[in-house]
């Protein structure tokens, strides 16, 4: 068994920070990678950020220089900071584990930029 949830999500201005958090739980036996998804409206879900357990770490074009994804192997969370938010961000953001090849998914949270 094996619970993803993730939090922080919510209402900023274009320009606004946010930071998302990401905790998973249960038979936890070799996390692969984690990684922030997002789904905007009438769009496929993309890849925002990833890091896999050596360490190596991805983000999409759109978001490089401006979010950060970090994680703390102890407390098998992953977080991503976000700062100078753009209303093209808007969406809902979705973490994913990979346990033994096989994903994992919470079940998202909205986060939306908006004047």
């Amino acid at each position: 068994q094996v619970q993803v949830v993730e939090s922080g999500g919510g209402l900023v201005q274009p320009g606004g920070s946010l930071r998302l958090s990401c905790a998973v739980s249960g038979s936890i036996f070799s996390i692969s990678a984690m990684g922030w998804y997002r789904q905007a409206p009438g769009k496929q879900r993309e890849p925002v950020a990833g890091i896999r357990s050596g360490g190596t770490i991805n983000y999409v074009d759109s978001v490089k220089g401006r979010f950060t994804i970090s994680r703390d192997t102890a407390k098998n969370t992953v977080d991503l900071q976000m700062v100078s938010l753009k209303p093209e961000d808007t969406a809902v953001y979705y973490c994913n584990v990979e346990i033994l090849n096989k994903n994992y998914w919470g079940q998202g949270t909205q986060v939306t930029v908006s004047s």
